[in-house]
């Protein structure tokens, strides 16, 4: 069985964050949300993976994915965004007549896709579709279950039938392919994998609805980044290996190699990555400080801090925040006493009274 990781998106609902990088290129925990994917899938017993990018995005995604040793990589260009299941056809000739596991690379599962692939291999399906219950089934494909087998799927319908989202993990044989062979583009202009599923079902084949268990994240929205920021934190293993002086550090906190704590406090649960570095300041718990960061004389809680980003002399504490590689965050001193911003498009700033 084949792994197929999709990472060719914008990621328009980031931006700022997605003008200058991919989405699955963000760190969350202090790795990129790419990683996990990957992860999850050699976890499963895969290690032949196939990830899909775009001219725009193949430069960082590769970057992100340097030196991963338990897979093998193929990267696959598709020219063109014209909806997952033309990804699917952009892939077909690397994925050949094997079975594969598709995983959307901006998704997060707490437990992985070994449930996914398992119930493919067991019950003998012809496709297996991760499920979750959600308050906003409009937002996502949906599907109607009978008996564990999906009988209709719909996309982003406007009157829901059921509450039953499409998450992102999809098991299929290769008769798949024949059905996005003869697909017609959605209204929306797009080759919907939804289109393709329902293909199979009309002609009778054993589609399965598995429900995930545990927590499922679509990142698609800053809220949804420090969510899931917050709920991998929850799971560290305490480990401390770089420099702490005359520092109070408690809970649930990772301060790798090449770090350095200084004078400071961090509540877990929280990371500060290689090369960052952390003085006089305060670190509160759901924050991931990124590799090469500076926090000094500041104070920051729930937020994530990517590479190189700055906090500097701010007097009021940063929270609910996303900084981006090398941004920064600091107190003009001196008259005029006011704020100075440079925000790319979308940007949302909140100032304390």
């Amino acid at each position: 069985m084949k792994g197929l990781i999709l990472a060719a998106g914008r990621g328009t609902r980031l931006r700022p964050l997605t003008h200058t990088r991919p989405k699955p290129a963000i760190r969350v925990a202090g790795r990129p949300i790419i990683h996990y994917a990957v992860e999850n899938l050699t976890r499963s017993g895969i290690t032949e993976i196939g990830v899909v990018v775009s001219p725009d995005t193949a430069k960082d995604i590769r970057l992100a994915l340097n030196g991963f040793k338990d897979a093998r990589l193929t990267y696959i260009v598709q020219e063109e965004s014209q909806g997952l299941a033309h990804a699917v056809r952009v892939a077909r000739e690397w994925l050949g007549d094997s079975p594969f596991v598709m995983y959307l690379g901006d998704n997060l599962f707490e437990h992985g896709v070994a449930r996914f692939v398992k119930a493919f291999q067991q019950d003998e399906a012809d496709a297996v579709i991760a499920l979750v219950p959600v308050e906003n089934p409009q937002q996502f494909g949906v599907a109607v279950v009978e008996g564990g087998r999906i009988v209709r799927l719909l996309e982003k319908p406007q009157n829901p039938p059921t509450n039953l989202a499409v998450a992102g993990v999809y098991v299929f044989t290769p008769e798949i392919h024949e059905i996005i062979a003869g697909l017609e583009p959605s209204a929306r202009g797009e080759y919907e994998i939804t289109d393709a599923i329902q293909g199979l079902i009309d002609r009778g084949r054993a589609v399965r609805g598995v429900t995930v268990e545990g927590w499922w994240k679509d990142t698609g929205r800053p809220h949804d980044l420090l969510d899931a920021n917050r709920l991998l934190l929850e799971g560290l293993e305490p480990r401390v290996e770089g420099l702490v002086s005359g520092s109070r550090v408690t809970g649930r906190v990772v301060i790798e190699p090449g770090a350095s704590v200084l004078d400071s406090t961090i509540l877990g649960p929280a990371l500060i990555a290689s090369g960052a570095v952390v003085e006089s300041a305060f670190i509160g718990p759901f924050t991931s400080v990124g590799p090469g960061a500076q926090v000094r004389r500041a104070e920051v809680e729930f937020s994530i801090l990517e590479d190189k980003a700055v906090v500097e002399d701010v007097n009021l504490r940063i929270q609910e925040c996303i900084l981006g590689v090398g941004s920064k965050v600091t107190t003009r001193k001196g008259l005029p006493k006011a704020h100075k911003l440079v925000l790319g498009d979308k940007s949302v700033v909140e100032v304390g009274e």
